[in-house]
């Protein structure tokens, strides 16, 4: 199984919205790949939560069955297309994957 976490801190305005409409609107987009390829076990798009500590704005957790998964999801049209609103909107990027 492979884990695929991703975390963006956004910028506090960009594409005609602000932080928080641009954490909402991402978090949609994100959701929309949830079930895109086979062999994604798990995938969960969480904006930060007021109350509880966070460093990052927008988080993606999940897990694959394996690196063709991944691989897969992140060349499948769904999840290309949403590539330039996340840019556009996002101030910086944090990613780990790895093997369990």
């Amino acid at each position: 199984m492979l884990k695929h976490i991703v975390m963006w801190k956004l910028k506090e305005q960009a594409e005609g919205g602000d932080k928080a409409s641009n954490a909402r609107k991402m978090k949609e987009l994100l959701d929309s790949c949830a079930n895109v390829v086979p062999g994604i076990l798990k995938f969960e798009a969480v904006l930060a939560q007021p109350g509880l500590e966070a460093t990052y704005d927008v988080v993606l957790y999940s897990e694959f069955e394996n690196r063709a998964a991944l691989d897969a999801y992140q060349e499948h049209p769904t999840h290309v297309a949403i590539k330039p609103f996340i840019g556009a909107v996002r101030e910086g990027r944090q990613c780990m994957d790895y093997e369990i």
